[in-house]
């Protein structure tokens, strides 16, 4: 008979669960790991989605599928079709191949040594790796720790989730994240979770060796779980420490995500990952199996394509283009009289208007609407970020470059409103006798942040 969400909560809280078969099969053996489950994982229909009847494992190719859920024949666009498409439904946790790459380059790049049959989950790009996270984890009036400014992903995916939000202020040195650590502390204490990437985004700063200890000696005090974004990770300009996973303190708490999109060029294909403890990657595992399981295969032959062929060495002429797009986005900036924070990895730079008169939503809005160019506006990174905007130097270099010449334009603009100039620029888009612009192309339209 089903239990009560409230007699399982009492029994997780008394730790009586520990002694139920059912808890021991949801944990897979783990059972301590039960009290940073949240009410949805703890209600879940738990017997039957690891029922492999209904969610069956991958099948090798002497195995006869003849159970398969989507029917197979030839059509116009069936002509040399990916292998994935021949072998039908994909696994639920990820192809054995992605998963595979996914540990092989936790091993080489880091020396972190995981399991990928158990401790890997290939999501719907980072986007539902932290979905699932928040959803195994986070209940309503939890509190999950941010560092502001962070990316709207963990902003909105815990409110909608009606978490309660710690914000730790954080600002730019040198290119390093810096927070005050009695701040940190106080955000911690009975908090949950705490979600932020690394190099961090929108500023482009990376946590030091000394950040990363501060922050897993304090989860592990409090108890408090730990989700690493690495999707920005391989544009790390500088020197990179030990992996954040292998520090005492983050052991048996911490997740780590990745992305295909950021790391490798492959945004269209919208793949992701989470790794870490065997019990926390199986709550997730749940929870993407109840709202967004099965990653297309072909997607997934992608990114394993891509991670298996990654070489350090091959991708280190990127890594100098984008260290030049930095240093040359940086350059123009500074030359406009903007002071934008040096980033030490990502590709974006943080940069403040507030001193032009304009708050960062009314900067960016005016910057598409009078000179076609877009940025993120600052106030959806947090709450200290009303009076920047994030500069991306991820486009091509001749985009980049009219880009920036188009926004320092702007900026002399603003300052200069009423020079000839800048009378001019305005004149060239409207003809004479044209009239107003119409209500609907007034509306600011901002890239996907």
């Amino acid at each position: 008979m089903a239990r009560s969400l409230f007699v399982t909560k009492f029994l997780v809280r008394t730790r009586l669960a520990r002694l139920l078969p059912s808890a021991r099969r949801l944990t897979d053996g783990h059972p301590e790991y039960l009290k940073y489950y949240s009410d949805r994982v703890l209600a879940a229909p738990v017997e039957e989605l690891l029922d492999p009847a209904l969610v069956p494992e991958p099948s090798g190719p002497e195995v006869i599928d003849l159970n398969h859920a989507s029917p197979r024949f030839d059509s116009a666009v069936s002509q040399n079709r990916l292998a994935a498409d021949r072998r039908g439904t994909p696994p639920a946790w990820g192809l054995p191949e992605l998963r595979g790459a996914v540990a092989d380059l936790a091993a080489r790049r880091d020396g972190v040594e995981i399991d990928p049959e158990s401790q890997v989950l290939v999501t719907h790009g980072a986007t539902a790796a932290f979905a699932a996270a928040v959803d195994a984890f986070v209940n309503p009036g939890d509190r999950v720790v941010l560092f502001d400014p962070t990316s709207p992903l963990f902003t909105l995916g815990a409110k909608s989730r009606r978490a309660r939000l710690s914000w730790v202020p954080t600002w730019t040195e040198d290119g390093r994240c810096r927070f005050i650590t009695a701040g940190l502390e106080r955000a911690m204490r009975g908090a949950k979770l705490i979600a932020f990437a690394d190099p961090h985004n929108p500023t482009g700063a990376c946590f030091s060796p000394e950040d990363d200890e501060t922050i897993a000696r304090l989860a592990a005090r409090f108890d408090v779980l730990v989700y690493r974004d690495d999707s920005f990770g391989r544009f790390r300009y500088g020197a990179k420490g030990p992996a954040f996973e292998t520090l005492p303190a983050a052991e048996g708490r911490t997740l780590t995500a990745g992305s295909a999109s950021a790391g490798y060029g492959l945004g269209s294909v919208r793949v992701g990952w989470l790794a870490g403890p065997k019990p926390l990657v199986r709550a997730c595992a749940l929870t993407a199996n109840l709202s967004a399981p099965f990653v297309p295969a072909a997607c997934q032959q992608l990114a394993a394509r891509a991670l298996k062929e990654s070489d350090e060495a091959a991708f280190a002429p990127v890594r100098e283009q984008y260290r030049s797009r930095r240093q040359y986005a940086y350059d123009r900036l500074k030359a406009m009289g903007l002071e934008p924070d040096w980033p030490e990895g990502g590709y974006f730079l943080w940069v403040p208007v507030a001193p032009l008169g304009l708050d960062g939503r009314a900067f960016a809005e005016r910057l598409y609407r009078e000179r076609q160019v877009l940025v993120g506006p600052g106030a959806t990174f947090g709450p200290g970020g009303g009076g920047h905007v994030r500069l991306s130097f991820a486009v091509e270099d001749g985009r980049l470059r009219e880009g920036i010449a188009r926004l320092g334009a702007f900026v002399a603009s603003l300052r200069a409103p009423t020079a000839v100039g800048s009378v001019a620029d305005v004149l060239e888009t409207v003809e004479v006798g044209e009239g107003p612009p119409a209500e609907d192309e007034l509306k600011p339209a901002f890239s996907r942040v």
